[in-house]
């Protein structure tokens, strides 16, 4: 289990230079009105595919972890600590959702008929996924219990 959480802690540096790759491909895009090119287009597909990967990595964790015995046994006592609570909930239900995000403003991505529209939908779409993603990482910085540290300790 501790090889599936390293992978998992390295991975979250593919998503978040895949995520802000693509944030900063959308920015430029939408300002310089640029075409939407294959290279944008190829971007945006490693996030999602990284998320994807960062997903299942997660949910392994999740379930073979103490985080989903804890919630099914005890559910309210876990929601009165903090730490418990970010790991057993917070962190897997909000990056569930930002996995999501990127997955609709993909498939929005298809359908978008101008080049400035899919700049503006990657925009908004990868932007709220980018800003999910770094308010649920267990960052240094956080409280203690949450706090990780940046590169897993090998």
């Amino acid at each position: 289990m501790d090889y599936v959480l390293i992978a998992h802690s390295i991975l979250r540096w593919a998503v978040l230079l895949f995520g802000l790759w693509s944030l900063y491909n959308a920015l430029s895009g939408t300002f310089s009105k640029r075409n939407y090119t294959a290279g944008d287009n190829r971007t945006s597909l490693f996030f999602m595919i990284s998320c994807d990967l960062q997903l299942v990595i997660g949910l392994i964790l999740y379930f073979n972890g103490m985080w989903f015995a804890m919630m099914k046994n005890n559910a309210k006592e876990v929601m009165h600590d903090s730490v418990n609570r970010f790991f057993a909930l917070e962190h897997a239900l909000m990056m569930i959702i930002a996995w999501l995000l990127v997955h609709i403003g993909r498939s929005m991505l298809k359908r978008a008929g101008t080049d400035i529209r899919k700049h503006r939908l990657s925009l908004v779409w990868f932007g709220l996924a980018i800003l999910v993603i770094l308010a649920m990482i267990p960052w240094p910085f956080r409280q203690p219990g949450i706090a990780r540290s940046l590169f897993p300790q090998f």
